[in-house]
C-alpha cells in the first residue's frame, strides 16, 4: 500500500503509539501496584426530586400561634389556604418538632404549588414553610477490584470528582458514539455496547477484508516498520476504541475491573481507524451517522448518540468538509468531544481539535499540571486527567484492553497515555449531564463544562482552557437546571436616590434543589425619569454580581423587561438582591419590584 505525503498528514495514526495520541506503549497491570485510597462517600443527602414539584409541604408556626399547639388549629389553617387557592391542602400529622405535615394531592403543579407556599409565607403566625423533599440513598464506593487504582476520577488533586456525581445521574438513558478503532470483546464492557458501525472503506485500512459493514469488531491496527510511510516504527495493535469506552461506560460495581464514567450510559462503537489511520471521508461519514443524520448506502442508526467521543487527530487546518460535519451532528444536537494531539505545540495545528463547535480536551497528569505531550492554546476548551507514565505506569489511565499484539486474545487491564485517554472523561461527563438534564444542548454542555470547571492544581504553560473538568459541580449545576417557571418576587417598593447610593431589594429563595439555571430569568420594574442613569445588577446569595444593566446614553424612562443570567454557578437557594443605582443628577424614580423565574 503506498501513502504519499500529504495523505499521511490526513491520516490519524494509533498504532504508532510513540507519534500518535497514546504516548506511551501498554504495560502490564502487575508491573505497578497502586495504593490509592478509596475514597469515602457521605451517608445519605436530602435532595428533591429532579423536576418535580413537592407533594406534601412542612409548615413551622410561631411558638405563640394556634395551630403551633393545636391540631384542629393547623387542620383549619390548612382548609382556609385551601379555600384561598383553590388547590387541595390537607394536614396530615404533627411532626415531632411541632412542625405541621400538608399533604398537597396527587401530582400537584407547581405553579400550584407555588400558590399554596406563597399563602403560607403571607401568614404572619407561619415561621416556616419547606418541602418534605424524598431523600434518596447515595451512591456507594464501587466494588469493582481495581477502582482503587483509577485516582483519575476520585483522587483530590487531580481527580475529576466523578464519584460524587453518581448520587445524582450514572448516564442512563444517553448513548455515547466512540469514533475510533472499534471494539473488541471485552466482559467489564460487554453489558454497555450497543449496535455500532465500521466505516474503513478501504480494504488495506480495514484489515478485517472488507469495506464498510454493520461489523465494527476491531480485528488489531498492527503494522510492519515502514508500512505506514518511511520512518513509521513497527506497531502492535493499540485496542484504542476498546481503551476509550472502558473510560466512559465500563459496568460498575460488577465486582471486577474498572469503573466507567458514565456506567449507566451506552457505547456504539464506530470504526473509522484501521492499519495506519483512517480517512477524513470515513469520519465525516461517522460523525453524521452517529448523530443521527443520513448517510448513503449505510442503514439508518437506531442508537443515535448525543455525545460522539474523538480521540484521534491529524495536522492541520479544520477542512471545511469536516467542519461541515460537525455542525451537522450538533444541530441534531449531538455534542462532539475531541483530543487536543499530544504533539506538545499549539492545538491551531491540530484537526479536529481546532474544528467549531467542539469540546476541544488537553490532559493533565497526576499533579493536575499539563502533560509533557499534551497540546495546549486558547482553542482548548478544557483540561481533564490523561496521565502521564514516565516516573510510574501507575500513573497513567487504566481501562479496559486486550493482551492481543497483532489479533485478538485474552482481555485485559492496562494503562495509557494520552489525550486520547483525557477525551473520554470529558465525553463520560457530558453524558452523565444530558441523563441528568435532557433538555441541555451541546453548547449549554460545553458552557457548564468550563463555567464549573475548578482552577487547574498545577502548571499549564500555554492554555489548557477553563481549568480541570468537575464531574460533580457540573453535574449539580445543570440537574433541573432548564427554567421550571417557579417564581419568586419581591413587590416591595424602593426609592431610587438621585444620583446616590445604591439601593438593594431582596428576595429569599427557597425549596430550590442544587444550583440556579442556566437560563434564570429576572425581571425588573423601575420606573424612572431617565433609565440611561441606571446600572442594575443582580447580586446572588454568595455576593457575586451578575451586570444586567450599565449606564449608557437612553433617554427614554423606566424599565419593564426580563433579563437572561447564566447562574449555573451559583446556589439557587439563598438571598438574592436586585442592586440598582442612579449614577447622574436630576432624575429620580422607584424600584416597583422584581421577580426570580428558575
Amino acid at each position: 500500500m503506498r501513502i504519499s505525503p500529504e495523505l499521511r498528514r490526513k491520516l490519524i495514526s494509533v498504532t504508532a503509539v510513540s507519534a500518535a495520541l497514546l504516548t506511551a506503549a501498554p504495560a502490564s497491570v502487575a508491573v505497578a501496584q497502586e495504593t490509592a485510597p478509596r475514597p469515602t462517600v457521605p451517608a445519605a443527602q436530602a435532595e428533591a426530586a429532579p423536576g418535580t414539584p413537592a407533594e406534601r409541604l412542612i409548615v413551622g408556626y410561631k411558638s405563640g400561634a394556634s395551630e403551633a399547639k393545636s391540631d384542629k388549629a393547623a387542620a383549619a389553617d390548612a382548609a382556609a389556604k385551601a379555600e384561598k387557592t383553590g388547590e387541595d391542602v390537607d394536614f396530615q400529622r404533627r411532626l415531632g418538632t411541632g412542625a405541621a405535615l400538608v399533604d398537597l394531592g396527587t401530582n400537584p403543579a407547581r405553579a400550584d404549588v407555588a400558590d399554596v407556599v406563597a399563602q403560607y409565607q403571607a401568614d404572619p403566625q407561619v415561621a416556616y414553610v419547606v418541602p418534605d423533599r424524598l431523600n434518596k440513598p447515595t451512591a456507594v464506593t464501587p466494588n469493582d477490584t481495581d477502582y482503587g487504582k483509577q485516582w483519575d476520577l476520585f483522587e483530590s488533586t487531580a481527580g475529576m470528582n466523578v464519584p460524587a456525581a453518581w448520587d445524582t445521574t450514572t448516564g442512563t438513558g444517553v448513548t455515547v458514539a466512540v469514533i475510533d478503532t472499534g471494539y473488541v470483546a471485552h466482559s467489564d464492557l460487554a453489558a454497555n455496547i450497543v449496535g455500532g458501525y465500521d466505516f474503513i472503506s478501504d480494504t488495506a485500512v480495514s484489515v478485517d477484508g472488507n469495506g464498510r459493514d454493520s461489523n465494527p469488531a476491531d480485528p488489531g491496527d498492527w503494522n510492519n516498520a515502514g508500512e505506514c510511510g518511511p520512518g513509521f516504527p513497527a506497531s502492535n495493535s493499540s485496542w484504542h476504541g476498546t481503551h476509550v469506552a472502558g473510560t466512559i461506560a465500563a459496568a460498575t460495581n460488577n465486582g471486577k475491573g474498572v469503573a466507567g464514567i458514565a456506567y449507566g450510559a451506552k457505547i456504539s462503537p464506530v470504526r473509522v481507524l484501521g492499519k495506519c489511520g483512517g480517512y477524513d471521508s470515513d469520519i465525516i461519514d461517522a460523525i453524521t451517522w452517529a448523530s443521527g443524520g443520513s448517510v448513503s448506502g449505510v442503514p439508518a442508526n437506531t442508537n443515535v448518540a448525543k455525545v460522539i467521543n474523538m480521540s484521534l487527530g491529524g495536522g492541520g487546518a479544520c477542512s471545511s468538509a469536516t467542519q461541515s460535519a460537525i455542525n451537522g451532528a450538533v444541530n441534531r444536537g449531538t455534542s462532539v468531544v475531541v483530543a487536543a494531539g499530544n504533539e506538545n505545540q499549539n492545538v491551531s495545528n491540530a484537526s479536529p481539535a481546532n474544528c467549531n463547535n467542539v469540546i476541544t480536551v488537553a490532559a493533565t497528569n497526576r499533579a493536575g499540571s499539563r502533560a509533557s505531550y499534551s497540546n495546549y492554546g486558547s482553542l482548548v476548551d478544557i483540561a481533564a486527567p490523561g496521565g502521564e507514565t514516565r516516573t510510574s505506569k501507575a500513573n497513567g489511565i487504566l481501562s479496559t484492553l486486550n493482551s492481543g499484539t497483532k489479533t485478538p486474545s485474552s482481555e485485559n487491564y492496562d494503562y495509557y497515555q494520552g489525550t486520547s485517554m483525557a477525551t473520554p472523561h470529558v465525553a463520560g461527563l457530558a453524558a452523565l449531564m444530558k441523563s441528568a438534564n435532557s433538555a441541555l444542548t451541546p453548547a449549554q454542555i460545553e458552557s457548564a463544562i468550563k463555567v464549573n470547571a475548578r482552577a487547574l492544581p498545577g502548571t499549564c504553560s500555554g492554555g489548557c482552557g477553563a481549568g480541570l473538568a468537575d464531574a460533580a459541580k457540573t453535574v449539580q449545576a445543570v440537574k433541573g437546571g432548564t427554567s421550571t417557571g417557579t417564581t419568586f418576587s419581591s413587590t416591595t417598593a424602593v426609592a431610587i436616590p438621585d444620583s446616590g447610593p445604591a439601593i438593594e431589594s431582596p428576595i429569599s429563595v427557597t425549596g430550590r434543589s442544587g444550583n440556579a439555571p442556566s437560563a434564570l430569568q429576572v425581571g425588573v420594574d423601575i420606573t424612572h425619569t431617565y433609565r440611561g442613569d441606571l446600572v442594575i445588577d443582580l447580586i446572588a446569595p454568595d455576593g457575586s454580581a451578575y451586570r444586567l444593566k450599565s449606564a449608557a446614553s437612553d433617554s427614554a424612562d423606566n424599565v419593564n423587561t426580563t433579563y437572561t443570567v447564566n447562574a449555573s454557578g451559583e446556589t439557587a437557594n439563598g438571598t438574592w438582591k436586585l442592586r440598582v443605582q442612579d449614577t447622574a443628577a436630576q432624575d429620580t424614580g422607584t424600584l416597583n419590584g422584581w421577580k426570580l423565574t428558575f
